[in-house]
């Protein structure tokens, strides 16, 4: 398993931006599949956005997509989440995540096996 630890989030207005990186343990984090999650008090955990290995494809969820940017250095060790024109229906925590088995969904979290801890985003109106 890689080990994952995210950063950049906090409080923030509505409308502003904010940068969510996860820096990746080990040698192999470039043939890692990748993806951001985020869940809020009460709700299920959610896909909000995925990345190839090569960082050549990306993916989001309706909810994000024109406002999040994922990518990644693979030189670094380390993906990014870019997330600008943020809304209060976007706080929750945050997840990063690796996928490492053969299940090749980007949106079900079973599909991924190993997680950060997570770092809070709020965002008031």
């Amino acid at each position: 398993q890689v080990q994952l630890v995210e950063s950049g989030g906090g409080l923030v207005q509505a409308g502003g931006s904010l940068r969510l990186s996860c820096a990746a343990s080990g040698r192999t984090f470039s043939r890692y599949p990748m993806g951001w999650f985020r869940q809020a008090p009460g709700k299920e955990r959610e896909f909000v956005a995925g990345i190839s290995s090569s960082g050549r494809s990306t993916y989001y969820a309706d909810s994000v997509k024109g406002r999040f940017t994922i990518s990644r250095d693979n030189a670094k060790n380390t993906m990014y989440l870019q997330m600008n024109s943020l809304e209060p229906e976007d706080m929750a925590v945050y997840f990063c995540a690796a996928r490492e088995g053969v299940y090749s969904s980007y949106v079900d979290p079973a599909a991924f096996g190993s997680w950060g801890q997570g770092t809070q985003v709020t965002v008031s109106s």
